[in-house]
């Protein structure tokens, strides 16, 4: 009788252990499920305006116009991204992106690497009036008409190196990297000075090759800011031939704006002369929006390729260098 009870209980028992494990499997099941499609469309969110712009720019802008572009083009055409490259001079805007952005980012990086070691060194003389110097100028900003002059008068105006120079360093990213030098067991470079090291070896030799992840996090800043800045080339420099090619396509899209503008003015007033160039315009195919598109290609993608190759480096030196101390 008593193992007779004993057997059903533990039969009980097993028959509510198997509910509760189903249970648990069948609402991690329905988790999951939730989760991935809930990161699905996240991701689909995130993605689908690079896909939108992809498929307009290669569009006719005339067609886009008269229905919606989703997917893929409707009709497809390359006239939006010929007609922006019949500025000649965007090759040359190209060039000069490109340097900035290699020339810049790297006397940048290493630039704010030099100093955050220096600063990582509690036995630096003066080492809290350094940081405070770079700290200070920070707060406050003494407007455009005064930067503009600084930048004539010490010779950066309409020069390559008005691109350089003022961004040389950053107090943001020297205290990032400063921090994650912090992180660097200290008995490393001890034993490097065991073996002869100096200060110049142990930063070349012990601490740049460690520093990998939080160099490629400010490295994607630093690019990023360069590549997509048009605001000196507009402001600072009126040699065409310096021009970047974020200012260059800018111009070009505010120019496309303005004919636009002005030829359905004058289509209103009957104008001739400007008719025949909105005439010339609607068969070409290129209206400004679809313009708009092909130079938010040319001046985006370009830049976000880059994205795959430091994307293991980059939340790893963030994370690092803005938590650890």
């Amino acid at each position: 009788m008593i193992r007779t009870k004993n057997m059903i209980r533990t039969k009980n028992m097993t028959h509510a252990k198997n509910m509760t494990r189903m249970r648990k499997k069948k609402s991690f099941t329905v988790f999951d499920a939730v989760n991935y499609t809930l990161l699905a469309l996240f991701g689909f969110s995130t993605l689908y305006p690079f896909i939108y712009i992809l498929a307009y720019s290669f569009n006719e802008g005339i067609d886009a116009m008269r229905a919606p572009i989703y997917f893929w083009p409707r009709q497809f055409t390359w006239e939006n991204y010929e007609a922006v490259f019949k500025d000649s001079n965007i090759l040359s805007a190209y060039r000069i992106t490109i340097a900035r952005t290699v020339i810049g980012t790297t006397l940048h990086v290493f630039l704010c690497m030099l100093m955050a070691y220096g600063l990582s060194k509690k036995t630096l003389p003066g080492r809290t009036f350094f940081t405070f110097f770079i700290f200070f100028p920070t707060l406050f900003s003494g407007g455009f008409i005064p930067y503009f002059i600084l930048i004539r008068d010490i010779g950066l105006y309409n020069s390559f190196w008005v691109y350089i120079i003022p961004g040389l360093y950053s107090f943001f990213h020297i205290i990032v990297i400063r921090t994650f030098l912090a992180s660097i067991p200290a008995e490393l470079e001890e034993s490097a000075r065991i073996d002869g090291y100096g200060d110049f070896m142990v930063f070349m030799r012990i601490i740049l090759p460690l520093s990998g992840p939080v160099l490629a996090a400010i490295a994607l800043f630093s690019g990023v800011g360069h590549w997509n800045d048009w605001f000196t080339g507009s402001y600072f420099v009126s040699n065409k031939n310096l021009i970047p090619v974020q200012t260059l396509l800018n111009d070009l899209l505010t120019q496309s704006e303005a004919l636009a503008k002005a030829a359905d003015n004058a289509m209103e007033r009957g104008g001739g002369t400007t008719v025949m160039m909105y005439e010339a315009q609607k068969r070409a195919q290129a209206t400004p929006e679809s313009l708009r598109m092909a130079t938010l290609v040319l001046a985006t993608f370009p830049i976000l390729m880059v994205y795959p190759f430091l994307q293991k480096y980059f939340v790893k030196g963030v994370l690092i260098g803005s938590i650890k101390g």
